[in-house]
């Protein structure tokens, strides 16, 4: 039976059954995917076709088709938070686990990043405003105000259950979810470009672009001639906004998973089940830990910002000291790789001891987190074998390509092990949860009673002489029963191992989105390939690869509070 005939446990059997709206609810989704992937082929094909100077599609048309897109975004949401929210009964269930506050919070972050990037593009593009199109200017401007309302959208209205103007909403969220996604992908496209000028123009390898053109020079002027960056507040802006890219993809990132959540909710009955709910107790960083996870986190996290600091210097310079760079480079991650690898399998192994049931309700944002995971890890995957064939087949065996062959080893069995750690700690249940099969226990099993009144005030528990006088080793056993679920071991490790994967990843994430190109510095897969094959290959894969480790930083964060 499929998913929408059957309710799930989570899902009310007792709820309304579904009026004559909802027996269209396949069809009102299909109508809004149809939408989405229509809109999102054409926009990726005109973002596509505006990076090369081939294609007679210029800058100033992808500008123009994504402020489009988000004015239209916009009218929606603010249609929904003052019409469609404002109905009676239009929100009759909130969906608890969708839109957790470290997912908001991110949200707001990276959102806060892209606003300064607007500015910096604003005053970026307002440098040679004489010379450009209007749209250029406009376009950054209308990106903060849909920034700003979409986040205010979000932050209140990522948990809502709607169950009004079904079809209109379902086709809103997935227009709103397309135009983010078309938003990743002219940033993901933009900063290839750039960086592919950059590399290729010291390897004398012309790259004829057009969204990301010559540092000195922006092209597609209104006049046909090129307008020159020749101040020093203009090149300032540019490579602010450019180093923002990376807050920017991380933004419309989060905002497509939480639009996708609240698409999957339209329509969706709840019951209030609090026995199996999820809600975590207020939680302080570091608590209930033994300190080695987020001491050890703490250092390679440091550790690595060094060597990011001193990878990039020396291969930006001229004094030839890149080989230097990729050693250092690549016994870093070597190490925290091998760490992280080694950790999240004993992670996996201390599951094996948990005597929690797994939680097998539906849950639309579990569901899409691990979808998440193991899609974007297919990037870094593609990468490393790619690595793996050019080391083997088409280099001699020296340190550098050892280093880069194992780097992709790990890269790959680091994945695996930290997904299989991920996911199965998203599927436990919360603390204390009994496994399936367990007899409930008797009201009053268990319990050591100080004073002799509480017994009156009990109705469920029958009168038990043997407790009138309880010795102090009772006692003692008593607090020992209350205080050892708190401190236990197993808790305790799996906070630890959720603390150091976190930072690992945060690290793993600041090196290639930061600029990080070992792929291109190292040139074994350049010459193996192609650089026009390689290139390729990196910036289709790579920020996946990317939008994987902080995906990853907010999955171990949610396991780290629910551990």
């Amino acid at each position: 039976m499929s998913e929408e005939l059957a309710p799930s446990p989570k899902e009310s059997p007792l709820a309304p059954q579904a009026g004559p709206r909802e027996v269209w609810k396949k069809g009102g989704r299909l109508l809004s995917v149809l939408l989405a992937v229509n809109v999102l082929l054409l926009a990726c094909t005109l973002i596509s076709s505006g990076a090369f100077n081939k294609v007679a599609v210029y800058d100033t048309d992808v500008f123009a088709l994504l402020t489009t897109m988000m004015l239209l975004a916009v009218l929606w949401i603010l249609f929904y938070l003052l019409r469609t929210v404002r109905c009676p009964g239009a929100v009759p269930y909130r969906d608890a686990h969708a839109g957790p506050i470290w997912l908001r919070g991110g949200l707001v972050l990276f959102g806060i990043c892209t606003l300064v990037m607007d500015v910096f593009k604003t005053g970026y593009y307002s440098s040679f405003f004489e010379c450009q199109s209007a749209i250029k200017i406009l376009h950054p401007l209308i990106q903060a105000v849909f920034v700003m309302i979409q986040t205010y959208f979000l932050w209140v209205s990522a948990k809502d259950c709607v169950h009004i103007h079904l079809d209109l909403t379902r086709c809103g969220l997935m227009f709103t979810l397309t135009t983010n996604l078309a938003i990743w992908m002219a940033a993901v496209v933009d900063e290839s470009v750039h960086q592919a000028h950059s590399y290729s123009s010291s390897d004398s390898n012309a790259s004829h672009t057009r969204l990301a053109s010559d540092p000195e020079r922006v092209g597609n002027a209104v006049g046909g001639e090129s307008c020159l960056c020749s101040t020093a507040i203009c090149q300032i802006f540019q490579q602010g906004y450019f180093y923002l890219y990376p807050f920017n993809i991380e933004y419309s990132l989060f905002a497509s998973t939480m639009l996708y959540v609240m698409w999957k909710n339209v329509g969706r009955l709840l019951a209030s089940t609090p026995g199996h709910s999820h809600t975590p107790s207020p939680v302080s960083l570091f608590r209930e830990t033994f300190f080695a996870g987020p001491v050890l986190g703490l250092l390679l996290f440091v550790a690595g910002l060094a060597v990011f600091i001193i990878y990039e210097v020396q291969v930006s310079g001229e004094g030839g000291r890149t080989r230097q760079a990729l050693v250092i480079y690549y016994s870093f991650n070597i190490v925290c790789l091998g760490l992280t690898t080694l950790v999240s399998l004993s992670g996996s192994i201390i599951y094996r001891f948990d005597r929690r049931a797994m939680d097998h309700h539906k849950n639309p944002t579990r569901t899409l987190d691990v979808a998440l995971l193991m899609g974007a890890a297919l990037g870094q995957y593609a990468i490393s074998y790619y690595s793996i064939v050019a080391v083997v087949v088409g280099t001699p065996q020296d340190l550098l390509a050892g280093l880069n062959l194992t780097h992709a080893l790990l890269m790959i069995a680091q994945h695996t092990f930290q997904n299989m750690f991920i996911i199965e700690s998203l599927h436990r249940g919360p603390p204390g949860a009994e496994p399936h099969g367990t007899p409930p226990k008797e009201p009053c099993q268990g319990l050591t009673f100080t004073n002799q009144d509480a017994l009156h005030t009990l109705p469920a528990c029958p009168p038990t002489p043997g407790l009138v006088s309880p010795s102090p080793a009772d006692q003692q056993e008593a607090v020992g029963i209350v205080s050892t679920p708190r401190s236990h071991w197993r808790r305790r490790c799996l906070k630890d191992i959720s603390l150091f994967l976190l930072l690992c990843n945060v690290i793993l994430w600041i090196m290639p989105a930061f600029g990080a190109r070992p792929h291109f510095s190292n040139t074994v897969e350049v010459d193996f390939y192609g650089y026009s094959l390689w290139a390729a290959i990196v910036n289709i894969c790579l920020p996946f690869g990317i939008f994987y480790r902080m995906h990853a930083v907010s999955s171990l964060l949610e396991v780290y509070v629910l551990s």
